[in-house]
């Protein structure tokens, strides 16, 4: 019953859960702190913009980085980045709005950059910079995982995931209704972030098979613990896994391009649903921020319980690429029935778009960290999860401006993307059919 607190896998599902509440705590009342601060709409997009963009960029360099120095050193580091981020967010509630330059256009509307709203920015962009925590945290799994447990344990992975995303509005909106307004909720993120960083510390052994372990933190062996010592592993493979290591190197690695490439089409499909449903919910269907918590957390209540028992019940059952085919096609419906304005279709679309959600990103991970070796997951992951912030970059952005354009629509454009990853799926399928390829008769085709 309590297997999943042992010592190898509990202190990253702790350190997930923990980023993800302090992420997404403040996801409900960015926008009203942006507004409240001299912005508007369209510099809510810029901002929100800013964290996968630097992500895209920092992703790689701290998923390489953890394959050469390790994961918990690695992690510290996201971590901390974190954490100074969300004090230059307290510091911009606490400055005065000194105004800096204001537009009023057709294409930006009308809004008024302060200083405050300038160290929103920094924050953004320091925080994607050093965000590469959840490549990080999926290597650190893939270490740690054997084939006999890894499905279970990215399913656990993904509900420590939704469990986040399920408390942190939910305490966000108490929080801020108090007479400190948004200083308490941001402050709450900031405690979270360094109660993680302990956690890392305190719970979370070195997981990278090649890297020596040099301790825990404090303040007498600081140096001690960025030492880096490195076993045989890594030093007979050095030269052939630096080359491995780059994205030239990554992209020849079998099945790393479809990999990838459904990476960013699912993240791009997303995006656009992320997008367009506060658009929908506010216009179209006259919901209240309530009514939209109340959707987003049903959804991540379904999604706990599929990535907890239900894919622990199917690990070494049903094969990762089954899971992933049946998990699309159900995103694909799901999508397309989001565009009924109808409560009851909704909410059944919205349950089968969890259990597809549920089913297919779990799998995908896990499949994504059967790939390369341990010095090189690292660098896989972080450039899987910068084709996630590429199209997280795209949607976001362009999600809006489309909606605006085409209303619903962009939820059907949303299924048939999730029909072109069932179509390179099936062509993959067949081309692996075909050439007899498989070396390894028990190893899945990707």
């Amino acid at each position: 019953m309590f297997h999943f607190f042992r010592k190898s896998i509990f202190p990253i599902l702790l350190v997930n859960f923990i980023g993800i509440l302090g992420y997404s705590i403040v996801i409900p009342i960015l926008i009203f702190i942006v507004t409240d601060l001299g912005g508007n709409g369209f510099i809510y997009g810029i901002l929100g913009a800013m964290y996968p963009f630097f992500q895209f960029i920092g992703a790689p360099i701290l998923g390489k980085l953890s394959d050469r120095i390790g994961r918990k050193k690695v992690l510290v580091i996201s971590q901390a980045g974190t954490f100074i981020a969300w004090l230059l967010f307290l510091i911009a509630l606490i400055l005065p709005k000194i105004p800096l330059w204001s537009s009023d256009s057709g294409f930006s509307g009308n809004y008024m950059m302060t200083l405050p709203l300038v160290l929103l920015f920094l924050a953004r962009i320091f925080d994607g910079f050093t965000g590469g925590n959840v490549s990080v945290a999926n290597a650190y799994l893939s270490d740690v995982s054997t084939d006999k447990d890894r499905d279970k344990n990215f399913g656990m992975m993904g509900a420590s995931t939704s469990l986040g995303f399920v408390l942190g509005p939910a305490v966000a909106g108490i929080l801020a209704s108090t007479v400190l307004g948004e200083i308490l909720p941001i402050s709450l993120a900031a405690i979270i972030s360094l109660i993680a960083i302990l956690v890392i510390f305190i719970r979370l052994p070195e997981s990278n098979p090649c890297m020596v372990d040099t301790g825990s933190l404090n303040f007498k062996s600081f140096r001690k613990f960025f030492q880096v010592e490195h076993k045989d592993c890594f030093v007979n493979n050095a030269t052939e896994d630096g080359d491995n290591n780059t994205l030239k190197g990554v992209l020849k690695q079998k099945g790393i391009p479809l990999l990838f490439t459904i990476y960013f089409l699912t993240f791009l499909a997303f995006s656009l649903f992320y997008a367009g449903l506060p658009l929908y919910a506010s216009t179209t269907l006259e919901w209240t921020a309530i009514d939209l918590g109340m959707f987003l957390a049903y959804s991540s209540f379904i999604m706990i319980l599929v990535q907890g028992p239900l894919l622990s019940f199917l690990s070494g059952k049903v094969s990762n690429i089954i899971l992933i085919t049946i998990g699309a096609l159900l995103l694909s419906l799901s999508f397309f029935f989001l565009s009924y304005n109808n409560l009851i279709v909704l909410y059944i679309a919205n349950t089968i778009l969890s259990l597809g959600n549920g089913l297919m990103w779990p799998s995908f991970l896990s499949l994504l960290s059967k790939t390369g070796n341990p010095t090189t997951q690292g660098a896989i992951q972080g450039y899987g999860n910068s084709m996630g912030s590429l199209a997280s970059i795209f949607g976001l952005f362009l999600g809006g401006i489309m909606f605006e354009s085409i209303g619903v629509i962009i939820f059907i454009i949303g299924s048939g993307i999730f029909l072109v990853i069932l179509l390179l799926l099936f062509i993959n399928y067949i081309q692996t059919r075909n050439t007899k390829a498989i070396k390894n008769p028990t190893a899945e085709a990707i």
